[in-house]
């Protein structure tokens, strides 16, 4: 048999032959149920409610109930479950600090403005640690897309050589992924000047895929409330957000009866033989970010309290980093190794280290919330938020949108919808009992979730993507106060189901997490 490895690294500045593709911005914007175990207890259902530290984040007019100062902060314990379609399972086990804040409260005397108070606080706002893997039988293969959109752009072998280039990565504007896929003998070209990929008629095999992720986003948020005769609380909130997300993520595939090209044998022409192969992508981005929060509760009588808040936009400065590897392995029978090649053959063939910068502006937010306080002992509370997740927009160092990235966006992506229930109970003056459900829509568009759509936005050195299709939380919790000071504990139960396709137009797997979260806030109010 004839045997090939190559490995080639392509390194540095990746997008900036096509800019950061829908589903990466879009996983970049997301947000989860972070916050107080009391908040986190409730589902986040605290728009109306108010009172708690991390909720003025959510409304900010939370913060004009207080009438004494607070200080808290927020532990939590997550264990991550995710499993795919095809059986396979990964767990994994985090703690961190998710949540520390303060309120400071200054009463005025005045008949209509009762009190002025300030907070800062610090919440995690999203963690991207995710692991999953899976597999799936394939009758195509990602090197006929690859193949396919070379053809698409007109391109050539001529076009794709290396020798043309002192780097090929930056001075050829094909996209990376296909000149990887030519230098790795993975696409090649054909008698009529076309480029064919390695699965045709009778081609079978096994796909193979691992995502690992890790980061987080945090907010960090100045806050400003007052309180107006008792009845109309108002609040607004500036916020700095850090972000930094890494990931690494491996596809590969085992085609028997691939097309594969022979240099040496057959006066070059395509033979069939086992082909095997696989892209290793290593991802790391950062970014800095902004955003304004205005939010207002109404008391029009004491059993009843109604929310509104809107949040503009995070707008991030953000930076890519990206290295792509791929490996492959090719098998003709009837040849000895040693007659086909000379012997084994590793290489490297490496891109400029680089950073590539662009900006992301996140959807704009609007909830509307309902709290019902029947008695001193209980409430139950309502929210609606709205995430014009088509308003999500892509573009260069100085802000300028990418025209082809935003038209994508309007297309895929269509509002999201989250609906949060809660409920509390006071079992005595020291101890209460909290419980909450929550679930969000998808941000995509069902025409778009979809085996035979081919046309989704990826950039050129990674065609995976991956998209939510629905996310829920149930949860509950416990409350203990004694004097100034109290201990909230909660637990977090949240499924999520999420869609992975190595490049557009294959099957791709569905993926599940069942992931549990216990928390426990301590506080002391003064």
């Amino acid at each position: 048999m004839n045997k090939l490895y190559i490995s080639l690294l392509m390194c540095g500045a990746s997008l900036m032959a096509s800019a950061q593709a829908t589903f990466d911005v879009l996983k970049l914007s997301e947000t989860e149920l972070n916050g107080t175990s009391r908040y986190m207890s409730m589902a986040g259902a605290y728009g109306a409610v108010g009172g708690d530290i991390s909720a003025i984040s959510q409304n900010p007019g939370g913060i004009g109930i207080y009438r004494s100062s607070d200080i808290a902060a927020t532990m939590n314990l997550n264990f991550l479950s995710t499993k795919s379609a095809s059986g396979d399972k990964l767990t994994d086990t985090k703690f961190n600090f998710n949540h520390v804040g303060y309120v400071g409260s200054m009463k005025i005397n005045s008949d209509f403005f009762k009190y002025f108070n300030w907070g800062f606080s610090f919440n995690r706002v999203n963690s991207f640690n995710r692991r999953y893997q899976g597999g799936y039988a394939v009758e195509h293969s990602l090197t006929n897309r690859i193949a396919d959109d070379l053809n698409a752009g007109n391109w050539t072998e001529q076009d794709l050589s290396a020798d043309k280039y002192d780097n090929i990565y930056y001075d050829c504007n094909a996209p990376w992924l296909g000149i990887l896929a030519y230098q790795s003998f993975l696409v090649n070209g054909t008698s009529d000047g076309r480029f064919q990929g390695l699965a045709g008629v009778g081609t079978t095999g096994k796909a193979n895929f691992l995502v690992d992720e890790k980061g987080h986003t945090d907010e960090y948020n100045i806050t400003l409330g007052g309180n107006f005769s008792n009845k109309v609380y108002w609040g607004i909130n500036f916020g700095i957000t850090d972000l930094r997300f890494d990931s690494y993520q491996y596809y590969g595939e085992d085609l028997n009866n691939a097309f594969i090209y022979d240099y040496d044998y057959n006066n070059g022409s395509v033979t069939t033989g086992y082909a095997g192969y696989d892209f290793q992508t290593y991802q790391e981005t950062k970014g800095t970010g902004y955003n304004f929060k205005m939010g207002v509760i109404v008391k029009p009588i004491n059993e009843l309290r109604i929310g509104a808040a809107f949040h503009t936009p995070t707008y991030y400065d953000m930076k890519d980093f990206y290295k792509v590897q791929s490996g492959v392995d090719l098998l003709i029978d009837g040849f000895d190794e040693k007659d086909m090649f000379s012997d084994n053959t590793e290489t490297g063939v490496e891109g400029y280290y680089d950073e590539y910068r662009y900006t992301i502006k996140t959807p704009w937010r609007f909830i509307g919330s309902l709290a019902v306080v029947p008695t001193s002992k209980g409430l139950i509370s309502f929210d609606y938020e709205y995430t014009g997740a088509n308003t999500l927009r892509c573009g260069d160092e100085g802000g300028r949108n990418y025209g082809d990235t935003e038209y994508k966006i309007k297309e895929q992506l269509q509002p999201q919808h989250t609906l949060r229930v809660g409920a509390e109970y006071r079992v005595s003056p020291s101890v209460s009992l909290r419980a909450g459900y929550s679930y969000q829509t998808s941000p995509v568009k069902d025409a778009v979730k979809g085996v035979a759509n081919g046309d989704v936005d990826v950039v050129s050195s990674n065609y995976m993507y991956q998209y939510d299709k629905s996310n829920q939380y149930i949860t509950c919790g416990l409350g203990y106060r004694y004097k100034h000071f109290y201990a909230d504990a909660a637990y977090v139960h949240r499924t999520r189901t999420s869609q992975y396709h190595a490049y557009p137009g294959e099957q791709g797997e569905e993926i599940k997490d069942n992931n549990n979260k216990v928390a426990l806030t301590i506080g002391f109010r003064f």
